[in-house]
């Protein structure tokens, strides 16, 4: 061989060094003792008790879900019907306040047809203010259907108001019992309004908040007519006959009157009645007052009757006190008190005398049942 092939070197014939790997390291032993056996899962009754232990824990976590999530719904629930029926109680409550205004009103001193008819159009345009409050309402699924009878409420309310302002502007009847019959067709709408309410709403949402089990919710009531003699008939004849004569030139006509039933001494504990006949001994004490029955005789709703009581000693007056009956109905009796007396001394150790008088009514034919005169003693308790 040449020198070059001597000289020659194949480095790249040639292999890299092997390395060796790094000594695994094992863990030392303890000393003198056994190597430790694997760690093997419970197995037997131990495993069985230990998965029903974690299933019933399982069920323990899911049923107090179930409960929280459910009672958390009917706690929402009862809130929503809460609010739905705090707004329409509010709607309701509205509504009904103006037939104690219209009651008033029928039975205020001095009243005008002019005034009657601009409250009755005020009236009625509030019930429709209302109306469209209460379509402003969300009722909850269940409660929509039976919603619209509130609406239909306040519509019924809203006709029948304007239908008494337009039956008082547009009569010209000298006939009391005829305009009385139209007004009382109009207020038949009022009278409808509140049955509405009552049976077509408040009892089927009643029974609706029991069959979805909502406890502690109250379904408002809505009463626009408190009394339906108040509107019946008669008593818009009586009423009409107040405000037309000045007008129409008309008189009241049918049975008219108020009558004097009798007179009773309270207080100190005692109650004695008063006879016209024979002197009364009366005792007089803190609470002593004087009460007069007084009866509508007529067939008639009649308004603003004046009671009068004076007590005279040796033809001397010495007390007077007047009170005023607002409305009574035909055939009503009311009781008129008169206290807080403060008898003079003259009106002791001589005879007294208890007047009581009761105001006439327009058309009241008969007037001698309307007064009485009683003698009485009045002496110091015992």
């Amino acid at each position: 061989m040449s020198t070059f092939d001597d000289d020659t070197q194949f480095e790249f014939f040639e292999e890299p060094e092997t390395e060796e790997a790094p000594p695994r390291r094992r863990r030392p032993r303890r000393p003198g003792g056994p190597r430790r056996p694997p760690v093997q899962p419970p197995t037997g009754p131990v495993a069985m008790a230990r998965l029903v232990g974690l299933v019933a824990i399982g069920i323990v976590v899911v049923v107090g879900l179930v409960f929280w999530v459910g009672a958390c719904q009917g706690q929402s629930k009862q809130d929503e019907y809460s609010s739905y029926m705090g707004k329409v109680g509010e709607v309701g409550q509205s509504s009904a306040r103006v037939g104690q205004e219209f009651t008033s009103k029928l039975a205020s001193q001095g009243l005008k047809l002019a005034d009657l008819e601009t409250s009755l159009e005020q009236w009625s345009q509030q019930q429709q203010q209302l109306y469209d409050q209460a379509l402003q309402i969300s009722p909850p699924g269940p409660m929509r259907a039976i919603h619209q009878f509130v609406l239909g409420t306040l519509q019924l309310r809203a006709l029948g108001l304007a239908g008494l302002a337009n039956e008082l502007a547009q009569t010209s009847a000298k006939n009391a019992s005829t305009a009385a019959t139209r007004l009382a067709g109009q207020a038949q709408l009022l009278t409808a309004s509140d049955i509405v309410w009552a049976d077509l709403f408040r009892l089927p949402a009643t029974q609706t908040l029991k069959d979805l089990g909502i406890t502690g919710v109250v379904v408002p009531a809505s009463t626009i007519v408190t009394n339906p003699d108040l509107v019946s008939e008669r008593a818009f004849e009586v009423v009409y006959q107040r405000l037309a004569p000045a007008s129409t030139g008309g008189t009241p006509s049918g049975l008219h009157g108020s009558s004097l039933v009798g007179t009773k001494a309270v207080g100190g504990g005692r109650s004695v009645s008063l006879s016209t006949s024979s002197p009364t001994t009366v005792y007089d004490s803190a609470d002593l007052r004087f009460e007069a029955t007084v009866q509508d005789s007529g067939n008639f709703q009649e308004v603003d009757i004046p009671v009068t009581l004076t007590i005279s000693v040796a033809n001397k007056r010495v007390l007077t006190r007047q009170k005023t009956i607002t409305s009574i109905q035909a055939g009503e009796q009311q009781v008129v008190s008169f206290g807080n007396l403060q008898l003079p001394p003259d009106a002791f150790g001589h005879q007294a005398t208890v007047a009581v008088k009761v105001g006439g009514v327009p058309g009241e034919q008969n007037l001698a049942n309307n007064q009485a005169s009683y003698p009485v003693l009045f002496s110091l308790s015992q």
